[in-house]
């Protein structure tokens, strides 16, 4: 997965206005200690939530470090929902129970003065727990960071809990199970009380909710109270006693209700609209966009959808992001630096919860576009929404045609619906045609956006040659053939290795470095073997960056079933290397003859992704003579291509 560790949440404060005084829904409680060296950024965190129905109640333990104090008075006084209450030195246990008592809310968030939270934080968990009335509390995996960078994700486990604590110590928690239990237990010492609080919690039978985000931030610090405590044998022993005993008492069979939490798309027995009335935010009289997006993974839709949010005018515009698929979104970092809202709907709503949470989004951040890309719940709920929101302006994105799923894909989604959206973007004119002669779409209604790519980012003169070579060993003699793709049926992976295969035969030194991963990964490192490929066929894995592979290239390889238009292509071109690529898509709109070689696809596309469980692999991966030997001849005479008329690519238009 894609991750910076150095993108931390709470570095600055965001202007969204997004106080409000309305009655709150949830209590935030912090213990401060001396705590003025990271609180201001975990101050700007709590202002940064998108859910600003809230109170913030911070008790003072009896500080005794003047600028820490006077950190905590200057930082308070920015926010009416922020109270601050006083006490003497009590350790944290004792300061969260006194907010707990003062609080007003029925969901308590603890939050440590150095730890941080995403923005989504509170609302995602929030509403995880208003769709779970049975649960007691809602957490999320967790990013380690500072001393010791990582990713925490473990699945809840009642029998390892006993041993081992798996959560984070900030949740959301109901008000009613933290009274029920007698809070935090003021005599632990050790600083393992959010550990001994979960057990209790278990031991009277309460059961968690677990996101599948990583929304919270939890900061290793080498000279932490942890550490210092560790060193206490006495402390450590005390409280290990108090946690056998309680863990005693907990039956292996209490389970948490785990996201994303399973079903298909478009599982709504019938939508509903939330009948929520506050507004989270004045927009400033900028137009709010809503983004439907299947996820924010790699690839040539996720670029355009990345474009829109880089390149739309922020002066003029504010934009979201919900997402309806489950999965890595290795993109979301990217994606956060430009929009103001990303909620991944799978990692804390079922699928026929989806309607309610949308149309709750829309009425109170006001919406005023809904802008779809590639997302079947979003297109299922189209006419819903339109129905329930006529004022709301619909726009969507084809990145190409699908003949193999629902007679076209979402092209022909899209042409079906024409009579209620606005307007069509797609990144090609072939697609465009179709959505036009095809689905009969109104020719005004569909305009076409060629992706682009970065060339200044792509850029051979900027990336050192030889890197891949040293990596994989390959001699400099051998000439390399990149395949950049998922590894995926719709790549077709297996056509390259009988590629490979049959141009070994006349090229023995060829090399071919595969870059990517995917759900068939593991299958073409079986065939590769079977092939006896393995000091032909490389595989290198999902690499951040690509630069390095395209600069130690000859030529890239596209032998997709469909495509949009690749981003390989466009980003091989920029780094002056050819592409073969088969005839799909747009791809013939952006390589001719002096740049590469476009190639009959000659498959069948229904017919080849029904192999996809590759029970049928033999017809998979025979019969390919006639192509292999079209791109063999292909490969020849690309290697002649010189590497500056390779250099051409289409300007983003966005």
């Amino acid at each position: 997965m894609e991750f910076d560790y150095a993108k931390e949440p709470g570095r600055e404060l965001l202007n969204s206005n997004r106080v409000s005084n309305d009655n709150p829904s949830v209590s935030i409680i912090t213990p401060y200690y001396n705590a003025g060296k990271h609180f201001e950024q975990t101050f700007n965190c709590v202002m940064n939530q998108t859910f600003p129905w809230f109170e913030w109640i911070i008790v003072d333990d009896g500080s005794t470090d003047k600028p820490s104090l006077d950190t905590l008075e200057r930082l308070s006084k920015q926010d009416t929902r922020i109270r601050v209450l006083h006490q003497s030195n009590q350790r944290q246990a004792a300061a969260r129970n006194a907010a707990i008592k003062h609080s007003t809310t029925d969901i308590i968030v603890p939050l440590d003065t150095d730890d941080l939270i995403a923005p989504p934080f509170i609302e995602e968990l929030y509403f995880a727990l208003q769709k779970n009335p049975d649960a007691a509390w809602a957490y999320t995996d967790s990013v380690g960071f500072g001393a010791q960078n990582y990713l925490w994700k473990q699945p809840f486990s009642a029998s390892r809990m006993k041993t081992e604590n798996l959560l984070v110590c900030t949740a959301t928690i109901r008000k009613s199970w933290l009274e029920k239990v007698g809070g935090y237990d003021v005599s632990d010492k050790s600083y393992d009380e959010d550990w001994h609080l979960w057990l209790k919690l278990m031991a009277a039978g309460a059961k968690p909710v677990h996101l599948s985000g990583t929304l919270f931030w939890y900061r290793r610090s080498a000279e932490g109270m942890q550490q210092q405590v560790q060193k206490d044998r006495a402390l450590k022993q005390a409280s290990a006693k108090k946690i056998q005993e309680t863990a005693n008492a907990i039956k292996n069979d209490i389970q948490a209700k785990e996201y994303p939490y399973g079903g298909k798309p478009g599982e709504y027995a019938a939508p509903k609209c939330s009948d929520w009335d506050r507004k989270v935010f004045k927009s400033h009289g900028k137009i709010h966009v809503m983004m439907l997006l299947p996820w924010m993974e790699m690839g040539g839709a996720d670029l355009f959808n990345l474009d829109v949010c880089r390149k739309i005018d922020r002066e003029r515009f504010e934009v979201s992001i919900l997402t309806t698929v489950p999965g890595e979104q290795s993109w979301r970092q990217r994606f956060e630096d430009y929009v103001t809202d990303i909620f991944d709907l799978p990692s804390f709503l079922e699928p026929k919860d989806f309607p309610e949470f949308i149309s709750y989004f829309i009425k109170s951040r006001e919406v005023d576009v809904l802008f779809l890309s590639n997302s079947y719940d979003g297109y299922y709920l189209v006419p819903w929404l339109r129905a329930q929101f006529p004022k709301l302006a619909i726009i969507d994105y084809v990145h190409m045609e699908e003949w193999y799923w629902r007679n076209g894909g979402y092209a022909r989604t899209s042409g079906t619906m024409g009579a209620i959206l606005e307007k069509t973007y797609v990144c090609n004119e072939r697609t465009r045609r179709v959505l036009i002669n095809d689905f009969g779409r109104n020719p005004e209604s569909v305009e076409t956006l060629y992706i682009g790519v970065d060339q200044e980012q792509y850029d051979e003169t900027k990336v050192e040659a030889g890197l891949v070579r040293k990596e994989l060993n390959i001699a400099e003699d051998r000439p390399i053939i990149l395949f950049p793709c998922r590894i995926h049926p719709q790549k077709r992976p297996f056509l390259m290795v009988e590629i490979a295969k049959q141009i070994k035969q006349s090229i023995p030194n060829i090399a071919f470095v595969v870059v990517g991963d995917g759900p068939q990964f593991e299958e073409l490192k079986i065939a590769i073997e079977r092939e006896n490929l393995p000091e032909t066929v490389y595989l290198a894995g999902r690499q951040k960056d690509m630069r390095p592979y395209y600069k130690d290239s000859a030529l890239t390889l596209i032998c997709s079933l469909k495509e949009g238009l690749a981003l390989t292509a466009y980003e091989s071109l920029s780094m002056s290397k050819p592409v073969v690529t088969s005839d799909v898509g747009g791809q013939a709109e952006l390589i001719d003859d002096t740049v590469g070689r476009v190639l009959p696809l000659l498959q069948c596309e229904a017919g080849e992704l029904d192999s996809r469980i590759c029970k049928k692999k033999s017809r998979c991966m025979l019969k390919r003579s006639r192509m292999c030997l079209l791109i063999e001849n292909s490969i020849s005479s690309c290697a002649g291509i010189a590497a500056g008329r390779s250099k051409r690519v289409f300007l983003r238009r966005l």
